[in-house]
């Protein structure tokens, strides 16, 4: 806030003032900022704000706020300051401030103690943020000014140390938050109503030097909150020394408040601080083994808070709140995976649902419930035992997936604030897959017999004798569509993974893949032999095999690494079955393993040549046809600069593209990245076309065969295309820049086209760019200036000398 009011006239300052869904209106209210109503008066934005969640798609809808106000400036639009406090902070190439002082920092430290010591004299030991920061965060310190603590004792307490209490308790674990002023003194006036004008620093007594009040500005009520976290955090352990433990200071703090609700006047920032204290979980953090670096890891199980003490007091918060699906859900959770006590845990997973019905992330609860009963107790329970607890955990996550399907939902994923999530569930796709991997692996186990029923070798009802239960018969349905579905789910996420990733910087956990793939073949059973000519059942067989029973599941091949030979046999299966279908989706998935096959060196005696150009030269697909269709189309007609391009629009055949992924993938898709899949490169016909794979595949040739910075998937900074090895493989494109849009020139037409990275559009000028395809359609990676010639440049020397460092700027003329 401080940094704000310093640059408030240069800089047009702005603070959101609380986690909001719509980050459209925010980033159009920015933008009007910037212009100030007038697109004479443009001056940047410094923003503020406390939510980390929102930022990605915050700084995606000003840029395209931009686009549509058609804005050019030469300045930035918008600077973005993130400030969340954290316990716990990632090593990484950024810069952050710690709790330790450098040596210059100390120094100053201590003189500005002298200073303050001579304007304020023993005022100046109440300045706790101040002498923490000066003594270097000394637990000494910390502790002498927890000292008063010591004094308190679980009985007989009066009600200015259980406010102090309520208010460590609260800092300790939620960051950022306060209590109201006007509640607090409601709250000590409980104890005596005598001299009710009286400060509530005054009515703290000894407790007063470890609060501070505040106010941030004139239309908001005055705050309170301990004078910092880490004296709100010894503060609470050392409660606990004397018997004042988490748990009854949570209680009491929620049935004191809970009051409130009763009269309509529950205060909503201190709702979304009890969700945040009882049900946000942190990151864990592990080490990187590649960069050495610390990374984020996945979700602690629970919040901070529930870790260090039990279930109490989410059952608190859930009675209290009885509209909140979230305290039910954390309750279930605590349940199943920590005292593995299923029955309540169930019955908290449906009472969250009835709280929030169309909510897909509080119906996966419930899935999980019965997943992780059956993992529990399926070795000790019978057949027909454990194909009803599978039953239930699968119809769970079906209904799971049909609201996941129905549209946006809202998002508990993160730190469980409420917005309108911009990510697409999965979880009851993998959840259904997990089911069906266990349920597979517990039956078999049980009876042999079990393999050739699940793969449908068998029918169900000839094996009942020999699984000893004719009961069993009632899970006739659900155990005949068992690997159908199975197969349906692998087809889904072999599109999700090979086709996009979480984000530009994260990866998809690898157990999503394994475990998917893994359970896939289980169901097929076992692969054909590979003596003869396969018949087309077995080339389905196969192909179900080696997960490549669709386009994506072939494209991704590469990224599963099979070798040349494998490829090969799964090309030869496409050509037999289109040889008999006929059908275009066949046919592209003949053409593309054939494309990938001889991309990796395989032969074969004879060419479809004849197919590629009666592929290229049919009916182009339109926007009713499959984005994989319009993607090979476009790679196999793609002009080179001796062809004529007049045969058919390139740039409707791209909006065509575009409108066939929308109507696919964008809901699945909408908050993931699009990952290239080719790219053009240098040479003739289908050696031009490059996938992703080969062009990492020298990078890491270059690089010796290890990539220790995992430099070669950073697609936001897209190192790949500094190696010289990978330049050389690709083609350079010429395009130009304008309105915040890329536009590739071909055939003397500018065609719109997508930027892998939003920034690279800042300004308007000539580019050249390598050109990528991802499922959406042509992508511009490596947007770098085209210098005209004779364009005069600017270079900047630093020079250093006894006297220290020397800036000059010398001219050239490229």
């Amino acid at each position: 806030m401080q940094a704000l009011w310093d640059l408030k006239k240069t800089f047009r300052c702005a603070v959101l003032a609380s986690s909001i869904s719509d980050t459209t209106k925010v980033a159009q209210e920015v933008v009007h900022l910037f212009t100030a109503g007038d697109r004479g008066h443009q001056n940047t934005v410094l923003l503020l704000l406390n939510d980390e969640q929102i930022l990605d798609n915050l700084q995606e809808n000003i840029m395209m706020s931009i686009k549509e106000q058609n804005i050019v400036t030469a300045m930035p639009v918008a600077v973005l300051l993130s400030c969340v406090r954290k316990n716990t902070l990632l090593q990484n190439e950024n810069v952050f401030l710690q709790r330790h002082l450098s040596e210059n920092e100390q120094r100053k430290f201590n003189e500005k103690k002298k200073e303050l010591n001579d304007k304020y004299g023993e005022k100046i030991l109440q300045f706790h943020g101040f002498n923490i920061m000066q003594t270097n965060f000394s637990e000494e310190y910390i502790n002498e000014a927890c000292q008063i603590i010591r004094s308190c004792s679980k009985a007989h307490r009066p009600l200015r140390a259980q406010l102090a209490a309520f208010l460590s308790l609260l800092n300790a674990y939620v960051p950022g938050s306060y209590l109201l002023e006007s509640h607090c003194l409601d709250f000590l006036r409980e104890e005596s109503c005598a001299f009710a004008h009286i400060s509530v620093e005054d009515k703290m007594l000894q407790f007063s030097d470890l609060i501070v009040t505040f106010q941030e500005d004139e239309r908001t009520e005055r705050k309170v909150r301990m004078a910092h976290p880490l004296i709100a955090k010894r503060c609470t352990e050392l409660l606990a020394t004397k018997g004042v433990t988490r748990s009854d200071t949570a209680r009491n703090f929620l049935n004191y408040y809970y009051r409130y609700e009763d009269h309509g006047t529950f205060p909503l920032c201190l709702l979304r601080f009890v969700k945040d204290m009882l049900t946000k979980r942190e990151f864990k953090i592990k080490l990187d083994p590649n960069s050495g670096l610390e990374i984020k890891g996945e979700q602690e199980r629970f919040s901070k808070l529930i870790l260090d003490i039990q279930q109490q007091e989410c059952k608190v918060a859930s009675n209290k709140f009885p509209q909140d699906p979230f305290f039910p859900q954390a309750l279930a959770r605590f349940y199943y995976i920590e005292l593995k006590s299923y029955n309540p845990a169930e019955m908290w997973a449906k009472r969250a649902k009835q709280r929030d019905p169309q909510n897909s992330f509080i119906a996966d609860t419930l899935g999980q419930v019965h997943k992780n009963r059956l993992k529990s107790t399926g070795e000790t329970s019978n057949a027909r035992q454990v194909l009803q607890e599978a039953k239930k955990a699968i119809e769970a996550f079906k209904h799971e997936e049909e609201l996941a399907e129905e549209g946006h939902q809202m998002d508990t994923s993160g730190d469980n604030a409420v917005r309108f999530s911009n990510l697409f569930n999965c979880r009851g796709q993998f959840g259904f897959i997990q089911v069906c991997h266990l349920l597979y692996d517990l039956l078999v186990k049980k009876n042999e017999t079990w393999k050739a029923v699940l793969t449908k070798k068998e029918s169900f009802g000839s094996v009942l004798e020999e699984l000893g239960d004719n009961k069993l018969y009632r899970f006739n349905d659900l155990v005949s569509n068992l690997k159908g579905d199975v197969q349906k789910k692998t087809e889904f996420f072999a599109a999700y993974l090979t086709f996009s990733k979480l984000s530009i910087e994260r990866d998809d956990p690898e157990y999503i893949s394994e475990e998917t793939y893994e359970c896939q073949k289980k169901f097929v059973g076992d692969s054909p032999s590979t003596e003869g000519n396969l018949t087309i059942p077995q080339c389905k067989h196969e192909l179900q095999h080696h997960l490549a029973t669709t386009f994506a599941g072939v494209l991704g091949c590469m990224d599963r690494e099979y070798s040349v030979d494998l490829l090969q046999r799964i090309t030869e299966c496409w050509k037999k079955i289109w040889s008999k279908t006929k059908s275009k989706s066949d046919v592209a998935n003949f053409l593309l393993a054939y494309i990938l096959s001889r991309s990796l060196g395989a032969t074969f005696p004879n060419s479809p040549e004849a197919l590629i150009q009666s592929f290229k030269q049919g009916i182009p697909p339109d926007h009713s046809d499959p984005p994989e269709q319009h993607l090979l189309a476009l790679l196999l007609s793609w002009p080179t600069d001796t062809e004529d391009n007049g045969s058919f629009d390139l740039s409707q055949r791209i909006q065509e593209m575009g409108r066939s992924y929308e109507n696919a993938y964008l809901k699945y898709f909408r908050s993931r990245y699009l990952q290239p899949l080719f790219f053009i490169g240098k040479g003739q016909d289908l050696d031009r076309l490059v996938h992703r794979t080969v062009l990492e595949r020298l990078f890491l040739d270059h690089s010796h065969g290890t990539d220790p910075d995992c430099k070669m998937k950073d697609w936001k900074n897209e190192y790949i295309f500094k190696d010289d090895n990978v330049k050389e493989r690709l083609i350079k494109f010429e395009g130009v820049v304008k309105n915040y849009r890329v536009f590739l020139r071909i055939a003397n037409k500018e065609i719109k086209i997508e930027a892998n990275l939003q920034r690279s559009l800042w300004k308007a000028r000539n580019v050249s760019f390598f050109l990528g395809f991802t499922i959406r359609g042509p992508v511009a990676f490596h947007i770098q200036t085209k210098a005209e010639r004779g364009e005069i440049k600017w270079l900047v020397y630093l020079h250093a000398d006894n006297n220290g460092s020397l800036l000059t700027t010398k001219p050239f003329v490229s």
